[in-house]
């Protein structure tokens, strides 16, 4: 029978509430202003507009779920995308929600606060040193900062944090309790939605899925755990941990690839099939196209390598110079290029060699993987040719032409075969957009290839082609893909010409699958990479250490208000000196205990050295790997290794005091100084809020006194 009254008992940590609290309202408040563009909203902002519009775009930076959480804190505010993010500083409309554009990150930011809390304790530390975790999150006024704003590294930290905490929670649930997997689950979950923000997830969710192997490895050696209680638990880490966290990622493009279904500024960077398949740009060119190429086929032909530039084959009337400027002669026929514009001269016409007819026949006779073609350019009529004369570019290729016969020895040798490189049949039938080819020279078993070097002025600065006998056979310089395609009705060159502004529509369905989608994005995003320029707050990885640098955010156009990227410098130094400490310890315990000397109980050093995996191992991969990266670097990529030196400090303070302090006085002088040293972190950030919020606003000797290292760029106006 039911018992009444039902009576619910519930514990609630009131430092883990307090310390909530106050992350939300430092990271919450006032968070619609300043009401303008803050420093990176400028970059972000853009990509939310197209998410807004469904417009496709590439961002070589990371993965789309960190886009899709700003654009979703956007859609929840009811912007539209209409906004034209072209310079920090420019005021926001008032029709545009600044609060809900800057709600996730902020949210995300405030969260990391409890969520270090709760990661001591899982790391078996004290409340109190999860307290004092918690306060230098809480107070670092860089954190701030980046969460206040239209802006990623919250979100990444975030994921981060709480992969670890939920892993750990699992780790330390009993054993008995199939509840646990749960936070297994999460754990891989916040893997893949780390990775998914930012590539440099990565090296965070690598160190997890190593700490989890070394905890699985040593539950595979207890002899106490059944043999199936031991598989099961070995899969189930397994899916949780790794197949989960896949198909995840996989899933993130999925979305992201649904709601991007319209044509937008980076459609040229994708092949011609993945253009095809967005709404406007390309499809409207090529919808009702014939699919199948045949004998008497109006082609243009896309170089499938996206460098330099998208292109498409090319000629015109002008020659190639009798002798160029080194002296070499070239056989001054009719100049084949590659032009990284639509143009008619990209029209080609494909040629039976034994006939002499340019249209296509009733019905149409399709060209196969393997057969012999002749190329005829559509508006000069020159055939394709190649032959041992060295390209003008690159004279170890061959030149590449279109055929004119001066009557000097130099017979056409203008036959090409057809080689479908993706092909699934060895009679594979040559398909508009769909088939990658190659077409090799049949003298001279050469391939046609863009070189990618731009020829001088008298080849109008377009790209060189060539015909190459030695290359890499998976090179996308030698792969060719029929982008514009009609059937050619006419014989005669006028009417042909006028033809080919006049496509015959012929309704085909040509989809690409998500799988080629995602793999050819995925391929893009790892190796199209923008140039690395030099930017005023850039800076070398190892002025973050010591805080050379900082970033203006925002200043107010009239008054001295400002916002700076600028971190606490008491609680920085904190955590430098925590990361210098805790290796010189682990050095002297290690050559103690290889030594024979044991300091530590076997637990406690376990729990120093999951503590060092995690922190000191969390600091590492998220810094070290900036220093091999050729990119333009700043300081807040610096953050997401920051918040683990904030996870040891407290813990190796408590390790100290209760392992290597024996005295009362030697305990009592480090609480003193402990509490000296939060004292100081608070008025430091106390001191640096007017630089954290943008007011209030400081006078400009104010602000010099703020300069704290006068490598800090502080601007003020003079009065």
């Amino acid at each position: 029978m039911l018992q009444l009254p039902l009576v619910v008992t519930a514990q609630v940590d009131l430092v883990l509430v307090l310390v909530s609290l106050l992350a939300f309202w430092t990271r919450l408040s006032l968070l619609s202003y300043p009401s303008a563009v803050v420093f990176d909203e400028v970059y972000y902002g853009q990509f939310v507009s197209l998410y807004m519009k469904r417009v496709f775009f590439i961002d070589d930076s990371g993965p789309p779920l960190g886009h899709m959480i700003l654009a979703l804190g956007a859609y929840l505010g009811g912007f539209d995308g209409n906004f034209v993010w072209n310079r920090i500083g420019a005021e926001y409309p008032g029709g545009v929600s600044v609060w809900s554009l800057r709600l996730l990150p902020a949210l995300c930011g405030a969260l990391c606060v409890p969520l270090v809390y709760l990661l001591t304790l899982e790391l078996k530390f004290s409340h109190l040193s999860a307290l004092g975790a918690a306060l230098l999150l809480l107070l670092e006024n860089a954190l701030i900062v980046q969460s206040r704003f239209m802006l990623l590294e919250s979100v990444l930290i975030f994921f981060t944090l709480l992969a670890f905490f939920s892993y750990l929670r699992f780790h330390n649930a009993p054993a008995s309790s199939w509840s646990r997997y749960g936070w297994l689950l999460l754990s891989g979950v916040s893997c893949a939605a780390a990775v998914g923000v930012k590539y440099m997830g990565v090296f965070s969710y690598l160190l997890l899925v190593g700490v989890a192997s070394v905890h699985t490895w040593n539950l595979i050696g207890d002899r106490a755990v059944s043999h199936m209680s031991v598989c099961a638990q070995c899969v189930c880490r397994a899916v949780c941990l790794i197949v989960v966290p896949v198909l995840l990622y996989v899933l993130w493009f999925y979305v992201h690839l649904s709601l991007l279904n319209h044509s937008g500024p980076h459609d040229q960077l994708m092949s011609s099939a993945f253009q095809a398949s967005l709404q406007g740009g390309l499809s409207r060119i090529t919808q009702g196209q014939p699919l199948e190429v045949a004998y008497g086929s109006q082609v243009t032909l896309r170089s499938s390598a996206s460098k330099p530039v998208p292109c498409w084959l090319h000629s015109h009337r002008a020659n190639y110079p009798i002798r160029y400027e080194n002296g070499r002669g070239s056989s001054h026929q009719q100049q084949v290029t590659c032009y990284p514009f639509k143009d008619v001269n990209n029209w080609w016409i494909i040629k039976h060699p034994g006939r002499q007819e340019l249209v296509v026949d009733t019905p149409p006779r399709p060209v196969h993987h393997g057969d012999v073609i002749q190329l005829v350019h559509g508006m000069t009529s020159r055939l394709l040719n190649s032959h041992d004369v060295a390209a003008p570019m690159s004279p170890h290729a061959q030149e590449v032409t279109g055929y004119m016969d001066f009557n000097v020895s130099m017979p056409a040798q203008n036959l090409w075969r057809v080689d479908v490189t993706n092909r699934e049949a060895e009679s594979e039938v040559w398909k508009t957009i769909l088939s990658e080819v190659r077409l090799v020279h049949v003298n001279t078993s050469a391939v046609l290839k863009l070189s990618g070097v731009s020829l001088p002025d008298w080849g109008f600065r377009q790209l060189e082609v060539v015909a190459e006998k030695h290359f890499k056979s998976h090179s996308s310089s030698l792969v060719w893909t029929v982008e514009e395609h009609r059937y050619g009705t006419s014989q005669e060159q006028k009417e042909r010409e006028a033809e080919l502004h006049s496509p015959t529509h012929i309704d085909v369905d040509r989809k690409i699958s998500f799988w080629a989608k995602f793999v050819e994005l995925q391929w893009k995003m790892l190796t199209v990479k923008q140039e690395a320029s030099e930017h005023k707050y850039s800076s070398a990885p190892f002025e973050w250490i010591t805080m050379e640098t900082n970033i203006a955010y925002w200043l107010h156009a009239a008054t001295n208000a400002q916002i700076h990227l600028i971190g606490n410098p008491l609680s920085w130094g904190v955590a430098n000196l925590s990361l210098l400490a805790y290796q010189l310890l682990a050095a002297v315990y290690l050559l103690r205990r290889r030594r024979g000397f044991k300091d530590l109980p076997d637990g406690e050093w376990q729990r120093f050295v999951l503590l060092g995996c995690v922190c000191v191992g969390g600091w590492s991969v998220n810094f070290v790997p900036f220093l091999l990266m050729d990119r333009t670097l700043f300081l807040y990529h610096y953050l997401p290794a920051l918040c683990y030196l904030y996870l040891l400090s407290p813990a190796l303070l408590e390790h100290v005091h209760t392992h290597l302090l024996s005295g009362a006085t030697h305990r009592r002088a480090l609480c003193v100084c402990t509490s000296a040293v939060l004292l100081s972190v608070f008025l430091s950030y106390w001191t640096f809020c007017p630089l954290t919020y943008g007011t209030p606003e400081l006078s400009a000797n104010q602000l010099q006194a703020l300069k704290w290292r006068d490598s800090w760029d502080i601007l003020y106006h003079r009065r």
